[in-house]
């Protein structure tokens, strides 16, 4: 089993990996500079050791590249209701930032 640990991160929590790209809440950070997850919730290197926050640990953090800046496709977002002639169609698309995790 390889190494990971779970960060969170824009309310939510992903379990990562060393080269690993994940899609995150958008970031206030320029493609292709660095970032750091210091919110890191639980880390084990295969089983053999685990250590689990509460909430964090201390003193570790997940160093990581900002790939891109980008928006998700669009969603429709449609309301009806039956019988009374209402529908309303509207689309949404989501911010995100594609990291991609480069040390533990």
């Amino acid at each position: 089993m390889d190494s990971f640990v779970v960060i969170e991160t824009g309310g939510k929590q992903y379990k990562v990996s060393v080269g690993q790209k994940i899609k995150v809440e958008k970031l206030n950070v320029e493609a292709d500079k660095g970032f750091i997850f210091d919110k890191v919730l639980l880390w084990t290197n295969g089983g053999e050791n685990i250590k689990i926050g509460a909430p964090y640990i201390k003193d570790t953090q997940v160093e990581a590249k900002v790939l891109k800046q980008a928006r998700e496709r669009k969603k429709i977002v449609f309301r009806y209701h039956s019988k009374t002639r209402y529908r309303k169609k509207k689309g949404h698309r989501q911010h995100y930032t594609e990291v991609e995790i480069i040390k533990i």
